[in-house]
């Protein structure tokens, strides 16, 4: 459907940026031919300095990520679900939408396949797309006098780190205590983060768009303990009761910090978001359908 508001917008994404994962087979070949597609319709290309390393050179390259995400009107990232997880911490807060392009498994943020992927470029200055603004969680990592802040697109994980043995954690939201847990770790799942470790874990599966905060024990020791979903207004304020060893919280699986003995970790909805380009003819429930499977057929 023609939305004129969203035509404008398309005509002042003149300026775009690529971002590959090196370690993807496929990505250099996927950025020269974004490239040529780009440059055909008149756009201006640059590349974060790695991707330009990659493809010899053959493109500008912006001084750094940063700088480049504050020079475009988009950024495609090439390769799956963990470069866009990395990406979007590093831009978090800044109004550059991001386009994920699949260059391995078909993802969840990645959702533009390969081999689409000139047809699906060429949507853009048609405003073929639409833009949705993402959520991100903040933990506050509280150990003796040492503070530390990480942000996460789809979870904040509190995990046993090398031990084998199970730890106990104490769970508060919004000040009130929810229950103690003997468990293996715990998951502060995001809407988009849903069907990443908290629906392995158990956690439901939960629309992007829905303000709210799964929070996902990892195999507890009590059977009646099950996962429960929060508004994503609330903070949950998690302290490690085990004693005599380490744990470590995780976010988005890719940065870890340890913690030890009543240390606190304090999860909240960030004040800082990100923001995806959707193209038209995809969408959220399109790709369970096709990840999970989900034929519709009868018993």
């Amino acid at each position: 459907m023609y939305d004129p508001a969203v035509k404008k917008i398309a005509e002042t994404i003149r300026r775009i940026g690529l971002i590959a994962n090196p370690e993807k087979p496929d990505a250099a070949r996927l950025v020269r031919r974004a490239a040529k597609v780009l440059l055909g319709l008149g756009r201006i290309v640059t590349c974060e300095p790695s991707t330009a390393d990659l493809i010899g050179g053959e493109l500008p390259a912006a001084a750094s990520l940063e700088q480049l995400a504050r020079a475009s009107d988009l950024l495609l990232v090439f390769g799956g679900d963990g470069t866009m997880l990395r990406i979007a911490r590093e831009v978090a807060g800044l109004p550059v939408p991001l386009l994920g392009i699949n260059a391995g498994h078909l993802g969840f943020l990645t959702a533009v396949p390969s081999h689409r992927l000139a047809e699906s470029l060429k949507k853009i200055p048609e405003g073929k797309f639409v833009i949705e603004e993402r959520s991100l969680l903040e933990a506050v990592i509280q150990r003796g006098d040492e503070r530390t802040t990480r942000i996460a697109l789809n979870d904040l994980v509190i995990g046993r780190g090398l031990t084998s043995r199970l730890i106990e954690i104490e769970v508060r939201v919004d000040g009130e205590l929810l229950t103690s847990y003997r468990c293996d770790g715990f998951i502060a799942s995001s809407p988009t983060g849903s069907t990443a470790y908290s629906l392995a874990a158990g956690g439901a599966i939960v629309s992007p768009d829905a303000d709210v905060l799964t929070l996902t024990p990892i195999c507890p020791h009590t059977l009646s303990i099950r996962p429960l979903v929060v508004g994503l207004d609330s903070t949950v304020q998690v302290k490690l009761l085990s004693s005599r060893f380490v744990a470590s919280v995780a976010a988005d699986g890719q940065q870890q910090t340890d913690i030890g003995t009543g240390d606190t970790v304090t999860i909240r909805r960030s004040a800082r978001t990100i923001r995806l380009l959707r193209l038209d003819g995809t969408s959220f429930f399109s790709t369970l359908r096709q990840k999970f499977g989900w034929s519709g057929g009868n018993l």
